[in-house]
């Protein structure tokens, strides 16, 4: 950051006073300009057992796959953001389910947040940042095509829960007990 947003003036990276760590500060009018950890939130949608995959059609990791997710918007909860990433990204409607996983990717200051979500229709289609859209058997997840580090980890906690019999659904209750607004 070069300059400040709010009155144009040139910014330095300095700590403010009370603080502890660098900090974009303005010369001119002292705004502190945090630059905290962005959300990624997306979810892990089934249908029959089989699991929604999209092939990514953007970089970063262009051509492999990844469950519907991206980053989170002002004014939505958790679970808005990842039912709309499902429908930017792949066409569909999704009942998101409980968290299944948070991930801390410090390397990309992210946190990546994914729930279970159940598909309303086997009905998909490739959205603008998706190449192909596939429901897979879990046995056919192209385990070496997966983008994400933190997509791995959630898919195979997905499935050592699927395979513990801890589906974590239950969706009419959780939607009780956390209303969404």
């Amino acid at each position: 950051m070069k300059f400040c947003p709010q009155c144009g003036g040139n910014v330095s990276l300095r700590t403010p006073p009370g603080d502890h760590l660098p900090r974009h500060v303005c010369d001119a009018c002292g705004v502190v300009h945090y630059q905290n950890p962005r959300l990624v939130v997306g979810c892990v949608p089934e249908h029959a057992g089989r699991i929604l995959i999209c092939k990514r059609a953007i970089e970063p990791r262009r051509g492999y796959w990844t469950v519907p997710a991206g980053f989170m918007e002002n004014g939505e909860t958790l679970q808005q953001a990842a039912a709309r990433e499902s429908r930017e990204e792949a066409r569909v409607e999704v009942e998101i389910g409980s968290l299944l996983s948070i991930v801390h990717v410090l390397h990309a200051e992210q946190v990546h947040v994914f729930f279970r979500a159940q598909l309303q229709r086997p009905e998909f289609a490739p959205g603008p940042e998706s190449l192909e859209v596939e429901l897979v058997e879990p046995a056919g997840i192209p385990w070496t095509e997966i983008a994400f580090a933190s997509t791995e980890f959630t898919l195979r906690r997905f499935l050592e829960d699927r395979a513990l019999g801890r589906d974590g659904y239950h969706f009419a209750e959780f939607n009780k007990r956390l209303p969404l607004p």
